[in-house]
């Protein structure tokens, strides 16, 4: 196995008061070219305010969902707080500025400046699952990602503030 990989960004999450933004560098620009015929997009970023030795060492969180048991696997969690700081979120796209390279967002679960690592569209036939199974503790969680705008999501987490 390889010990070290190099990634490269692509470009930087913006946030404003009038929502998210991808601001993407102008080398990749041109792989927007057709994407606003989706309506999601898969955005793959850094969690660098993460990305520190003790943070990339965990592999037990103790607790993080109310309803979990005691201890739980990193990677039975969404924590950015793993061995690689990757993010995954699906995002629904509500425009495109190719040239600028701006793919603006409803929402994305990354601060102002989080690298972004690359986008993939969202297709059902590859990203949805049509008899998913979940832990007991998730299981009062949205079944649709329309419906996470509107769910109280600080009842769900241990340390919520």
């Amino acid at each position: 196995m390889q010990d070290n990989y190099t990634l490269r960004p692509i470009g930087v999450v913006r946030t404003s008061g009038d929502g998210f933004t991808l601001a993407i560098e102008e080398p990749f620009r041109a792989a927007l070219t057709e994407l606003s015929g989706f309506s999601h997009v898969n955005v793959l970023w850094w969690a660098d305010q993460l990305d520190e030795p003790l943070f990339r060492e965990m592999t037990i969180a103790e607790r993080p969902y109310k309803k979990a048991p005691a201890a739980v696997g990193i990677f039975a969690t969404r924590s950015p707080a793993r061995p690689n700081p990757i993010g995954l979120t699906v995002a629904q796209i509500t425009s495109i500025d190719g040239h600028g390279g701006l793919v603006h967002i409803t929402y994305i679960d990354a601060d102002e400046g989080t690298p972004v690592l690359d986008l993939k569209p969202y297709l059902p036939a590859t990203d949805r699952v049509r008899n998913a199974r979940y832990p007991e503790w998730a299981l009062d969680w949205p079944e649709w990602y329309e419906d996470s705008a509107t769910f109280d999501w600080g009842a769900v987490f241990e340390n919520a503030q």
